[in-house]
């Protein structure tokens, strides 16, 4: 079991993996071991997760989501499978955590008060005084 809040934990059985090359330095054994690991997680048909952290995951995993709901991770960053393995399942871990979040509450519209307001307009009537001032003198021609 994968720990990704308290409420929530998913299955091994629903990540699988698979390696492939990563690019980059390396030399030669960048092309004879597959380090980078692709994570895929099926969010669409999951049943640890609630419909509505559901629903947050795949708005918020954007290009990394399927047609089919499967969210896919590619990780690559170290030299050695075990490490880009439990960096992948810990940027799934991430990503599912931010979507299990509760949602902001919503914002209130308010309207500026009349002293801003009065604020407002006597600083651009000041500033506008002080343009019509720039230019050349009246007279001098």
């Amino acid at each position: 079991m994968i720990p990704v809040t308290p409420a929530i934990s998913l299955d091994d059985s629903e990540v699988t993996f698979s390696f492939i090359r990563a690019s980059g330095p390396g030399g030669q054994n960048v092309n004879k071991v597959a380090t980078a690991v692709q994570l895929r997680f099926d969010a669409r048909n999951s049943p640890a997760l609630p419909d509505p952290v559901r629903a947050r995951l795949e708005k918020l995993a954007g290009s990394r989501l399927t047609l089919a709901g499967e969210i896919v991770l590619t990780a690559n960053r170290f030299r050695t499978q075990e490490r880009n393995r439990a960096d992948a399942v810990q940027r799934l871990v991430a990503l599912i955590a931010k979507a299990a979040e509760p949602p902001p509450p919503p914002r209130r519209p308010t309207r500026p008060t009349r002293a801003s307001k009065e604020r407002r307009l006597t600083g651009k009537a000041r500033r506008g005084s002080i343009k019509a001032g720039r230019g050349r003198p009246a007279g001098d021609e």
